[in-house]
């Protein structure tokens, strides 16, 4: 049968609304930035990264700015899961949250164990859980994961996010500007007031929020937790009477808009300019150092360790009900796929050490090789996992 433009359109579409295809994207991106830095073209790959443009280089454009976007998506997605989503009730957040806590203590408790001293600054690195590589992990493995696990992975992850961003606030800010910190105060004002009298149209929000970053990266707090706070300020309507929300709202129309862009651009811009490691330029003992070793153990066992336990005590202590229809076993696998921690581990390697390539480089090493791993064993745990069993498990756990 022939193929006729309209099936090409749709096939398109549906490609560029697949979470997984964002993963997929990354995959390919960062792929793309270790060969380039371990090739003949390592020297331009870098020389391209440090061209400024205006008063900053391109690779803090990408990583002030325009992570500051990404920032802000993640911060609508948690304030639209917290008000009505999958964390919109104590139930529903009792497991994903008890996970998500062993889920970033393990691994930095396991990085302690490696590190001491000055290394001991990127203990927060193995903490956080990459959704678009998770899910674009499990997109491939069809119905073999139970829809349960889906939805308890999303919400473990859009946890672990709002945990790296209050981690970044408190333990990676430098000296801060009072005068400038008190500005970007003024602007958060006039983004509430915006709120309370339910201005709608979002550009005076997006105006006020580009002022914000500016005083927020002139104040030394990192530039990208202006993007948190706008989403923060961003109205979501609910209708009162049928317990409804507005998809018309200006934070769903905000967030529709970004998910392309953020997926299919920003991150995968900030992969390219992050993940390129000249491993072949290394000395053999980078790949055995402490921070590469607490890192890659961290998301490699921390994780699984951490969020599996938990929610194995949080359901036998019946502090929380088992993801329905889900066995220990695929629990376990999920569990697993919680140690890709790509985008956000990358990012908070660049805070824990900034200016010391070296350290930077060991981070990455450790991260691409944990998140690699995590990916590899959790996929093959849940495609050994047995289905046939599965609707029987919640009384085994």
């Amino acid at each position: 049968m022939a193929i006729t433009p309209s099936m090409r359109i749709s096939a398109i579409r549906r490609f560029l609304h697949s979470q997984s295809s964002a993963g997929l994207v990354l995959m390919a991106t960062a792929a793309v930035a270790l060969i380039l830095a371990n090739s003949p073209l390592a020297g331009t790959y870098e020389a391209v990264l440090h061209v400024y443009l205006g008063p900053l280089s391109l690779a803090h454009w990408i990583n002030d700015a325009l992570m500051a976007v990404f920032f802000l998506l993640v911060g609508l997605e948690i304030k639209r899961e917290m008000l009505d989503g999958q964390l919109s009730t104590w139930s529903r957040r009792i497991l994903p949250g008890i996970a998500a806590a062993g889920g970033m203590a393990v691994p930095a408790l396991l990085f302690y164990a490696f590190n001491t001293g000055a290394t001991a600054r990127g203990w927060a690195i193995p903490a956080a859980t990459d959704i678009a590589f998770a899910l674009g992990v499990i997109s491939l493995l069809g119905n073999r994961v139970p829809a349960s696990l889906r939805i308890f992975l999303a919400a473990l992850a859009i946890i672990d996010d709002l945990g790296a961003v209050i981690i970044i606030a408190l333990f990676y800010t430098a000296d801060f500007s009072v005068v400038d910190l008190a500005c970007a105060g003024g602007v958060v004002a006039a983004l509430v007031a915006l709120n309370r009298f339910r201005v709608r149209s979002l550009t005076p929000y997006l105006l006020l929020g580009a002022l914000l970053w500016v005083f927020v990266f002139r104040s030394g707090i990192h530039a990208t937790l202006a993007g948190v706070v706008l989403a923060l300020t961003i109205p979501m309507e609910i209708t009162p009477s049928r317990s409804d929300v507005d998809a018309t709202s200006p934070l769903h129309r905000l967030e529709n808009f970004l998910h392309l862009p953020v997926g299919f651009l920003i991150v995968p811009l900030f992969a390219l300019a992050n993940a390129g490691v000249p491993v072949l330029k290394l000395p053999a003992e980078a790949l055995a150092a402490p921070v590469t070793l607490g890192v890659a153990l961290g998301l490699l066992l921390g994780k699984p360790v951490g969020v599996f336990g938990m929610s194995v005590l949080a359901v036998r202590l019946r502090l929380a009900d088992a993801p329905a229809h889900a066995s220990r076993m695929q629990m376990f696998g999920v569990a697993l796929l919680c140690g890709i921690g790509f985008t956000m581990s990358l990012f908070i390697a660049l805070l824990a050490f900034p200016g010391d390539l070296i350290l930077q480089s060991e981070a990455k090493i450790g991260i691409l090789a944990g998140s690699l791993l995590s990916g590899l064993l959790g996929y093959a745990v849940l495609r050994l996992a047995d289905r046939e069993k599965s609707n029987a498990a919640a009384s085994t756990w």
